[in-house]
């Protein structure tokens, strides 16, 4: 569940922070008073899109974290759990978890196994027959849960066989002008015998031909002064030292000392004379290196930027040189194997069938008993399920499945998508997250405008279901209902008022009095003595409910 939320700089939401509980959460409020913008606090967290507007005005960013406490996640992750998201004006954005930092989609991906967010667009997602499969097999669960893994595993090998045999060479002229290319690239590489790190080599040795000539000239200088006066007056050190090296042992560590320097210029006198011997400029050598250079350079132009991507270029066209040849074959087994794939991928599928076909009438049943709850007792919903035989596979298998509904008796049967009432659309979707609600593993269901085009009875059994939601998983309800107000577990106000010509908004949990007086102002319009009357006689019905 989440424990806490806190909110920074969203529209006119300056800085509020407040806990949330286990159970069924209902905030209320005026319009305007910032209802919207806790909904769009927790789209946020959810990673979802977002506007620069919503940042409030005079800011630079906006910040949205929530605690979250996951009981039933343990061992997986940990159970204490603290989520962020900070969105600047010029677009940069911070998501953590836990405070590691997240990208979006990580944090999207978290997201969508801990908070389930229902809205006025999830009445146009249960719209798109595309979903629908998603519903049947959540309510399915793990029934159908490790054939769908090992299809999902096949169909991505069955996709990438599909797109290699989509691979097309052409007609035989075509193919062997691809041929002839990629053999002439082939010889052309292999017929230089590149060797990994021998253009750095030779870079280095065309620097010390082209410098051969000062190279030359500092040598000859170097030598001229150690042997024209180094070494000498470094020898007459040595026997002046000699002289008096008994009469102290800091003398003869110094003589020592200069000795040994004494050899060390001897050694360097002998290696610069033969340097001296192996610097020439050698005009053909200066050739041969620029020749190479220039052939290293041209076949990095065309296949590389190192010698080791060209190597690596010319094994990736021999592999293609050699597909080609066999081309015949290589069809043939991509063939076979897409055969036997796709026999594994229909046994699954027609096994997936089977059991969405049993279990959809289940699903079908507890559906339209909600329906009969929630007063819409004469619709009936049925869902069908066309298998396909022609073996074009989707994700799902070969199964579409789309939920059609009748809403009155004697009526035609049609797709949801004709139905016009959005009222009934919330009824529709609320019946099915009732029903999902034992096997959905998301703990936290939000609820925005569920009660969209409904009063009277129809009410009544909104409140009951999210009361029935709520028992087995948090439920954060932003309603304008009296009844679902009564029927809270922990009731919020959202209010707004003027600070130094700025608005700002301020939520508050009320107290079991302060609660009746909002039930009686939203009931009513007004708080009067008829109104909080009403407002008690609705709470203790939900009482006596529970």
């Amino acid at each position: 569940m989440i424990t806490n939320l806190h909110i920074k700089n969203i529209g006119i939401i300056s800085d509020i922070s407040f806990n949330l509980n286990q159970g069924l959460n209902v905030l209320t409020g005026e319009t305007g008073a910032g209802k919207s913008l806790i909904m769009n606090s927790f789209n946020l967290l959810m990673g979802g899109r977002f506007s620069k507007d919503i940042i409030r005005k005079g800011e630079e960013f906006c910040f949205v974290e929530a605690g979250i406490y996951l009981p039933e996640y343990k061992g997986l992750v940990e159970e204490n759990i603290v989520v962020s998201r900070e969105i600047y004006l010029n677009g940069r954005n911070i998501c953590k978890i836990n405070g590691r930092l997240a990208t979006v989609s990580e944090l999207k991906e978290f997201m969508a196994n801990v908070i389930d967010i229902h809205g006025q667009h999830d009445n146009q997602l249960i719209l798109n027959p595309e979903t629908h499969i998603g519903y049947l097999d959540c309510y399915i669960g793990e029934k159908i849960q490790s054939k769908k893994e090992r299809f999902l595993k096949l169909y991505d090998e069955y996709k990438s066989l599909k797109n290699e045999l989509k691979k097309n060479y052409g007609d035989d002229i075509e193919k062997q002008r691809k041929l002839d290319l990629l053999n002439y690239q082939k010889n052309e590489i292999e017929t230089a015998k590149l060797i990994i790190g021998e253009d750095e080599e030779l870079e280095q040795e065309r620097a010390l031909i082209s410098n051969s000539e000062k190279i030359s000239a500092n040598l000859e200088e170097a030598d001229v002064q150690i042997n024209n006066g180094a070494i000498d007056s470094i020898s007459v050190a040595i026997r002046a030292l000699g002289k008096i090296e008994g009469y102290s042992k800091e003398y003869e560590e110094c003589l020592n000392t200069l000795r040994s320097v004494y050899y060390d210029i001897q050694e360097v006198s002998r290696s610069i004379v033969d340097l001296k011997e192996d610097t020439s400029f050698d005009e053909q050598r200066k050739n041969e290196i620029e020749e190479r250079l220039d052939l290293i350079f041209s076949l990095k132009r065309k296949y590389g930027n190192s010698i080791t991507e060209i190597l690596d270029y010319n094994e990736k066209i021999s592999k293609e040189i050699e597909t080609i040849e066999n081309l015949e074959d290589y069809i043939k087994d991509l063939k076979n194997k897409l055969a036997n794939i796709e026999n594994e991928m229909f046994d699954i599928s027609k096994s997936m069938n089977k059991i969405r076909s049993e279990e959809s009438v289940n699903l079908e049943n507890k559906i339209n008993n909600e329906l009969k709850d929630l007063e819409m007792k004469n619709a009936k919903i049925r869902i069908k399920i066309d298998f396909n035989q022609n073996k074009e596979f989707s994700q799902n298998g070969l199964d579409k499945v789309e939920i059609f509904i009748t809403t009155n008796v004697g009526s035609d049967e049609k797709p949801l998508i004709k139905i016009a009432s959005g009222g009934e659309m919330s009824r529709i979707m609320l019946a099915i997250k009732r029903v999902l609600a034992d096997t959905d593993k998301v703990p936290i269901m939000i609820f925005d405008e569920i009660d969209t085009g409904i009063s009277g009875i129809a009410a009544n059994s909104v409140s009951e279901k999210l009361k029935a939601i709520s028992k087995k998983h948090q439920v954060i309800c932003v309603t304008h209902l009296a009844n679902i107000a009564a029927n809270a577990d922990y009731h919020y106000y959202i209010s707004k008022q003027v600070i130094d010509d700025k608005t700002e908004t301020n939520i508050k949990m009320l107290d079991e009095e302060e609660s009746i007086k909002e039930i009686a102002r939203i009931s009513s319009g007004n708080i009067t003595e008829i109104a909080l009357n009403h407002a008690r006689e609705l709470k203790k019905m939900t009482l006596s409910i529970c």
